[in-house]
């Protein structure tokens, strides 16, 4: 009986404390969804913009504390406050997307009303024509970033004038480009040096079916003439190109460019040959002088000779040996103006570089 007592007092306080557990837990639960009725979701949330009681203001006294007071403080996120209209009425807020895509109406709209002067990029901007350093670029001076360093080194000058500052205009076809003094060849012209094998015609073209100069840049898209000419059994340099007033200046005696030739011949010869060929050997048309003479090499009674001269006439070298009394067994044209054969192989055609066309211009003042 005891046990059972203590039982049932036992399941009695087990229940009581059950329920005042389930009590205070509904009162509790009442309370905090008397709570959550008074506050608002976020997406309802409204701010107060006013001066007199909002929405969310206990009682309507004033404006709500805490995060809404951050609001209208211009919180991100928030509203900004609005501003008085006539009557007392509190104009709504805009957003700052409204005022950017307002304004941004507005300018499509006037856009068009005012004229717009671009700024100019450098001196010159109005001028036609192309870039300096584009001209060089192309003519082979490297890429636009090395032409634009040698226009900041001071090394390129335009009409005589150095040019300092970058992005000038140029008319290749009008203006003088010179780079380091020498002449820039801008035009789509082609220069070339043929060392010549002895047997070949000094001519593009043979009607005989001859081995000729034209043999050698049957490739070439542009029509190529030759400067001056060699005999037929002379070899080395000899100048190829589709500049027709370079061509013309390099052969006209006028300008008095240079050859330099290696001949082969059999001695003994007298110390004074050399001031005889310098002082001039009379020839079937006339006196023919040479600029220089020296000997290169000599074995035995075979001697190499060097002769200079800055005539053209035909088989002249060969001629003024053999009047002198030294008939030439081989000749080799080693040098035309600038241009020197090296080690260029015969029959084998090398394109100029543009230092070396530029000191051909300036043998005849192009």
């Amino acid at each position: 009986m005891r046990s059972s007592g203590s039982n049932s007092r036992g399941r009695g306080n087990y229940r009581g404390a059950g329920g005042g557990t389930s009590r205070s837990e509904t009162g509790g639960q009442r309370d905090d969804n008397q709570k959550r009725a008074g506050r608002p979701r976020p997406e309802e949330r409204r701010y107060d913009v006013g001066g007199s009681g909002g929405s969310g203001g206990a009682g309507g006294d004033g404006p709500k504390k805490g995060r809404g007071a951050a609001a209208r403080g211009g919180a991100k996120g928030g509203p900004k406050q609005g501003q008085p209209q006539r009557g007392g009425r509190t104009a709504p807020a805009r957003s700052r997307e409204y005022e950017t895509r307002a304004e941004e109406r507005n300018r499509e709209r006037y856009a068009g009303k005012k004229d717009i002067k671009l700024p100019k990029t450098f001196p010159g901007a109005e001028q036609e024509g192309e870039r300096l350093q584009k001209v060089l670029a192309r003519a082979g001076y490297g890429s636009r970033r090395a032409c634009e360093e040698l226009i900041e080194q001071a090394r390129v000058e335009v009409n005589g004038e150095i040019v300092l500052e970058q992005g000038l205009r140029v008319d290749p076809e009008h203006d003088e480009i010179k780079v380091d003094g020498l002449t820039v060849a801008t035009q789509s012209y082609q220069f070339f040096s043929l060392n010549k094998p002895a047997g070949v015609v000094s001519t593009m073209e043979d009607p005989e079916g001859r081995q000729c100069l034209g043999d050698y840049v049957t490739n070439r898209e542009t029509r190529l003439f030759h400067v001056g000419r060699l005999d037929t059994e002379t070899e080395g340099v000899i100048l190829l190109t589709n500049h027709g007033e370079l061509a013309h200046r390099l052969t006209h005696p006028k300008y008095g460019v240079k050859k330099t030739y290696l001949a082969h011949i059999v001695g003994p010869i007298p110390r004074d040959l050399g001031k005889q060929l310098k002082d001039g050997i009379q020839l079937e048309d006339g006196y023919a002088r040479a600029d220089h003479f020296r000997v290169v090499e000599q074995t035995g009674k075979n001697y190499l000779v060097e002769v200079t001269l800055h005539e053209g006439r035909k088989h002249i070298v060969r001629r003024m040996l053999a009047e002198a009394g030294f008939p030439v067994d081989k000749l080799v044209r080693v040098a035309f103006g600038p241009i020197t054969l090296g080690d260029q192989k015969s029959g084998w055609l090398r394109r100029l570089s543009n230092t070396e066309v530029g000191m051909l211009m300036k043998e005849v003042d192009l």
